[in-house]
């Protein structure tokens, strides 16, 4: 079977979101009239006016590709409502990510949450049943479907099949009709882009006399009148939060959601415009109106009208216990989805071989001139080769290049504190790590030379910015690599990497940034010592390089982290899942405890292999997936509370060992190779544990 190649599209859809998103999201929860009073229409982000910054998690864009995860956790087969539940669990931290943590009965996505924690496993986690009518048709269905209908181009029937999977995991009733109806829409978008007709053709998968009637009198509104102003006040006596009980019901926005292509026609501005000024979920309906117009009018759509591409630069945070994959951009979970249209139709497909590879129309993936470079005039300006030449790649422009007056451009490898909004929870790990290998190709189709050299932006103890640099290289006429060795931070977080270029003559001209990537563990990481600077100060910025699940995480006042948690599974992890074969080594005091001790290769928080210790007198190395825990080896060991035994889990390949006080404990083969690759932290189930120091080895 020959899959059509879409891929352009669905990073359009991706784009649509997050940009709709963006658009809606400082004016979320904000009163009709408030929005009124103060902006009017949205035509344009509104974030500096709201005093936040543009690039925010929210659980529209988490829950939507973070929950998408499932289908190459089980290898795009047995996709259930079961499995989209386990990755719940899975990918989840409680209280902290993904969802709005309203409690039991108050909000709907928590109390599935509590649900599936208590081994209710879904869809009756979601169900009318077990949680009643009104929490089961709130809006949050239909906000997370857009990666698993962009999974499925032109296959509205298994679009329908994965959605109600996934949402069935907390929804129920109308709301799940309500998200399989749109996403049946953005299948269908890829090739069919007549509005009216995708409605037509969505309207069999809908059974619900209500939300048919529904449907039906909004596209009969706007049939007849253009103004969306007269529209929503039509529809808000009928339809609005004053009819519907609960927070955020799925028919006031749906509805809006239907308006708003429908008003906006081919003008993807005024769709996400509608959509964000109208109130109610303005993020939520904003960004599966962009999702379906970025598919249905492609780049060129998006384009057409205010450039809101370029203040994002394809930027996302995808906040999950998947730590080191919070930060990313459009074109990466665009090629993720990609992967699974090609896979749920059983043919190969490779993936993006590198991380940066700007491989779409403008792509430019969270590339822009430094921001913490001096001086601050325009020196350089980027855009994407692929725009008028034949390739792809970051198209780099000097403006006035000269001794003395450097350009530097940069793209976030973690979160930039300066730029974090208090508001929003955003629990990540770094993309790089010390003694990572950095490779670039660039292309200078100039006669003349210029000079590049790689730096990375840190942050030391006391949360100041500092700069590590690599070496001067000459970028002759051709095509070069340029090869770095990230140096040793002393375990302090980096936070940006980029290329500062030079020239001694001026240099008016462009060069291509062709791509750049880096793969494996680090050779050498390490946290140690105590590496608190205040009492008061108990959160550094290199302690939230950590993705911690665990009730308490924190510095230690005498060795570097103390870890508690009051039941099963607390975990804390660092790392991405470029981390492969290497050994994760600390010096372990034990206090109360059921299990504690290494994790390595953790695929969230549920999915990961670990060393332990436990009951004071056994080692074991455990392979935990979801619900089940292997034992893949055990040996007798008697260790004492209040003692350091220096511990090293080693794994490379799928044999697994266990060091402890230099001896060699436990060897065992994974012969299901479960994990190949993923973070290394730390375990501790019912109790504390103090480490002394933290250490990776490649």
């Amino acid at each position: 079977m020959t899959v059509k190649d879409y891929s352009e599209a669905i990073y359009a859809g991706v784009l649509g979101k997050i940009i709709g998103v963006y658009l809606g999201r400082p004016v979320e929860g904000w009163d009709y009239k408030k929005i009124q009073e103060e902006f009017g229409e949205l035509h344009y982000y509104v974030h500096e006016q709201c005093g936040v910054p543009l690039i925010v998690s929210d659980d529209d864009i988490s829950g939507t590709f973070g929950f998408f995860k499932t289908l190459k956790d089980n290898n795009y087969q047995n996709l259930t409502s079961k499995q989209f539940g386990n990755s719940w669990l899975n990918y989840i931290i409680e209280d902290k990510t993904v969802l709005w943590w309203g409690g039991l009965g108050r909000s709907t996505e928590h109390t599935a949450f509590l649900r599936l924690k208590n081994g209710v496993e879904a869809p009756l986690s979601g169900s009318i049943a077990y949680n009643g009518t009104t929490l089961a048709e709130q809006i949050g269905a239909q906000i997370f479907i857009d990666a698993l209908a962009m999974s499925c181009p032109d296959d509205p029937d298994l679009a329908v099949k994965l959605i109600k999977a996934s949402a069935s995991v907390s929804h129920d009733g109308m709301a799940v009709e309500a998200a399989c109806f749109l996403g049946a829409m953005q299948a269908m978008a890829f090739s069919e882009k007549n509005m009216d007709t995708l409605m037509d053709n969505g309207m069999k998968y809908l059974s619900s006399e209500l939300l048919i009637k529904a449907i039906q009198d909004v596209r009969e509104i706007c049939s007849k009148e253009t103004d969306w102003r007269k529209v929503r006040a039509y529809m808000e006596p009928k339809y609005g939060y004053e009819v519907y009980p609960g927070c955020c019901h799925i028919i006031p926005n749906h509805l809006m959601v239907i308006a708003s292509l429908l008003l906006g026609g081919d003008d993807f501005q005024k769709s996400i415009m509608i959509a964000a000024s109208a109130g109610w979920d303005t993020d939520c309906n904003a960004g599966n109106v962009g999702c379906l117009n970025g598919i249905r009018l492609g780049l060129d759509g998006i384009d057409k009208g205010a450039n809101f591409r370029k203040p994002v630069s394809d930027l996302m945070y995808v906040v999950t216990a998947d730590g080191g994959s919070v930060v990313t951009d459009a074109v990466k979970e665009a090629h993720k989805i990609i992967e699974a249209s090609y896979r749920l139709k059983g043919q190969d497909y490779e993936g993006q071989p590198k991380k940066y590879t700007f491989d779409f129309k403008g792509s430019t993936q969270g590339f822009e001139p430094c921001p913490h470079a001096e001086p601050k005039w325009d020196i350089v300006q980027l855009s994407n080769s692929n725009e008028t030449l034949s390739q792809n790649g970051l198209l780099i422009s000097f403006h006035h290049l000269a001794k003395g007056m450097a350009g530097r451009i940069s793209t976030p490898t973690f979160i930039d504190f300066d730029k974090l909004a208090a508001n929003f929870s955003t629990v990540a790990s770094p993309t790089l790590y010390s003694t990572q290998k950095v490779e670039a190709t660039f292309i200078n189709p100039n006669h003349e030379s210029i000079q590049v050299r790689q730096y990375a932006l840190y942050y030391d103890k006391d949360d100041t910015v500092h700069t590590a640099y690599g070496e001067w290289q000459s970028l002759e006429s051709g095509e070069s690599t340029y090869t770095w060795s990230v140096p040793d931070t002393k375990g302090m977080p980096i936070f940006r990497i980029g290329y500062e270029f030079g020239s001694d003559q001026r240099f008016n001209k462009q060069i291509i940034l062709k791509d750049m990537d880096w793969k494996g563990a680090p050779k050498l990481f390490y946290q140690t010592g105590m590496m608190m600077t205040s009492i008061w100060k108990t959160n550094p910025f290199w302690l939230q390089t950590w993705t911690s699940s665990a009730k308490h995480f924190a510095a230690d006042f005498k060795y570097t982290f103390c870890i508690s948690h009051h039941e099963a599974n607390g975990i804390a992890t660092i790392g991405s899942k470029d981390w492969d074969h290497y050994s994760v080594e600390s010096r372990l005091i034990f206090s109360l405890h059921g299990r504690a001790g290494l994790v390595a290769r953790s695929n969230g928080h549920r999915r990961y292999y670990a060393a332990v210790y436990e009951g004071g007198n056994q080692v074991s190395i455990i392979a935990r997936k979801d619900h089940e825990v292997k034992v893949l080896a055990s040996a007798p060991f008697s260790y004492e509370e209040d003692r350091l035994y220096h511990t090293r889990f080693n794994v490379i390949g799928n044999q697994l060992s266990l060091v402890v006080e230099g001896e060699e404990l436990i060897s065992v083969t994974d012969d299901d190779n479960l994990y190949s690759s993923g973070a290394a932290g730390f375990l501790m189930e019912k109790g504390t544990m103090v480490a002394d120091g933290f250490m990776i080895k490649s």
